[in-house]
Parts: structure tokens; sequence; C-alpha cells
């Protein structure tokens, strides 16, 4: 029994009747690719399931490995579905699309030979695919750029940075590649201290806002172990730089760094540690002639010496209360 709206369809005029079936391969198009959205998320989903379990808590690694190539397979696929709807079509207008698939071979040859660097690209993308070097939602430096890595495709890498700035780099030319946030991630505190402070009591303080960051609940997740002292690092005109670590999740050193920053400035503040200033050298010119050419006045020169040392005095008494 034929269906019921074959009558409708056969009343149509041909041109009419081709512009509905063309409309019904692109229809079918629009909901195989969200089909295709659907099954490649509950495939992603399922294998980080397996992959996990048993585990106390998700494995970011994991994670990102598998949001990237589930882009890269949802976007291929709907590519091809989308292509494969344009070339039937086609057909279905009247084209003959053998001469078009033909043409196509040639011209993909001609293209694939003319086209290094597009053939560099790809190959270059399949690598970082492969090798794991950076996966969605890492923060990397390629050729000196940092940023966020919002997009990797067969041929580019899309990065954002800090300022909203989209940077985007084709696969082959990729010279450097920084990750950094592959499986973990450290934040280092450079703390420079006046000469007059006592390093293993600063040392120590900053060991106590590190132990009271890792016992709250909300940056204890993030931190992954305890803080690293590296040392003394240089005695310098900017006073003596004490520097540390602390090792947390990928992405999170900057959130664990900044209030642990913040924490120890309040402690510095309320401990009397005392943060170096820049050494500034003045060199007062005698009452000779050089100075007497230089309209140099030496009462005028200790005053204000004296007002901007008051001025640093005040400052700092500011910061300490």
């Amino acid at each position: 029994m034929a269906p019921m709206w074959t009558p409708v369809l056969d009343s149509l005029p041909p041109l009419a009747l081709k512009g509905f079936r063309v409309l019904i391969l692109f229809a079918a198009a629009y909901i195989l690719t969200l089909v295709l959205k659907r099954v490649v998320k509950a495939l992603r989903l399922y294998a980080l399931e397996v992959m996990t379990r048993g585990a106390g808590r998700p494995d970011v690694e994991l994670e990102k490995r598998a949001a990237t190539f589930a882009g890269i397979f949802r976007r291929t696929g709907a590519v091809l579905i989308w292509l494969l709807a344009l070339v039937m079509s086609l057909r279905e207008v009247g084209f003959d699309i053998a001469p078009i698939l033909a043409g196509a071979g040639v011209v993909g040859v001609a293209i694939g030979f003319g086209s290094q660097s597009l053939v560099k690209d790809v190959i270059s993308g399949i690598f970082i695919l492969i090798e794991n070097q950076i996966r969605l939602n890492d923060v990397a430096i390629i050729n000196g750029t940092g940023g966020l890595v919002e997009e990797i495709n067969l041929r580019t890498t899309v990065l954002r940075g800090v300022d909203g700035t989209v940077h985007v780099f084709p696969n082959g030319s990729i010279n450097t590649l920084s990750n950094m946030t592959r499986e973990y991630s450290y934040y280092v505190f450079d703390i420079p201290v006046d000469y007059s402070e006592d390093t293993d009591r600063v040392i120590g303080i900053v060991r106590e806002v590190a132990a009271e960051m890792r016992a709250s609940p909300q940056y204890g997740e993030m931190i992954l172990d305890d803080l690293d002292v590296l040392g003394v690092d240089r005695l310098g005109p900017e006073g003596v730089l004490v520097k540390m670590r602390i090792k947390t999740l990928p992405i999170r050193q900057w959130v664990v760094g900044r209030e642990m920053n913040r924490r120890i400035k309040l402690r510095f503040g309320e401990q009397g540690v005392r943060i170096a200033q820049p050494l500034m050298r003045l060199k007062a010119l005698d009452g000779g002639p050089a100075g007497a050419a230089a309209g140099v006045d030496r009462e005028e020169l200790r005053r204000i010496v004296r007002e901007v040392l008051e001025e640093l005095r005040n400052q700092e008494r500011a910061g300490g209360s």
C-alpha cells in the first residue's frame, strides 16, 4: 500500500518536487548532525566512566584528552555528513555528479602537490593529537604566545589570551610548545624581603600560610603537596629574594597563588616583616663650579631626600597597619 502522501507528491511540479527532496536531504543532514553530537558526547562520557572506574575522583587529564578527540570526531563527522548531503542534492536537481567527483579528484591531487604547507599542517596536527602534547582547556605557550587552548583542529590550534585575544596557529608552524597544565602545575613565589629580616622566620611564616590553605575546604583540593622551599635565590639591590613553589592541580596554580599572595601580605603586616624596597643611590654635588653650574642647592637636595624617606616610612606603616 502506497503512503497517503504519495498522491500529493505526484501532483507537484517536477521542479517543486526536486526542491522538496533537497529540503528533506538537508533536514536529514541537520538531524544526523545533532544525533552525531549526542552519540559522540555519550561515547566520551562512557569512555571516561570505564577508564576512571575505581578511582577516587575524575581524572582531569583523561577528561581533557577525551574532550579533544570528541571535538575532532564531531567536527569531522559533521563535515562529511554535509558534504554527502550536498552531493546528493546536486544529483537530485539533475546535475551529473560523476564529472564533478572526477574533477574534485584531479583538483585534490593538484592541491596536494601545490599546498605542501597544508599537508604539513594536517600531519603536524595528527602528531599533536597522537602524542597528547596539548588538550582542550590546557594553558599553553606556542611560539612565545600564551593562552587557553580553545580548539585543536587537524590544521590549526586556537589559543585565547588573558585579554580575550584569539591566536590561531597553523600546526605546521608550531616551533615551540610549552604545556603549563599537564598532569600538575606549580605556582612559584619570588618574595623579596629586607636585609634586616631573618629568612628562616620568613620561610616559617609562609609555610604556616600554605598549611592553612591546604587545610581549608575551598583550596585544599587544589593543592597537591606541601610548600616546596627552594631557598634564598638571590642577594641584590631589591633585597633578599626567597624562592618557593607550591604544587597544584592543572590550571589551578593561579587561583592558589593569588590567594596565598593575599594572605602572605596580610601575615607579613601582622608579623612586621618588611618587604624589600629598591635601593636608591643619590650622589650630592658639592658647592664647587660643577654644582653651581648645575644650579644644585645642597640644602634643598637634603630636604627633598628627607621628604622622600619620610613618605616611604609612612607608606610602610600604612601597609603594616
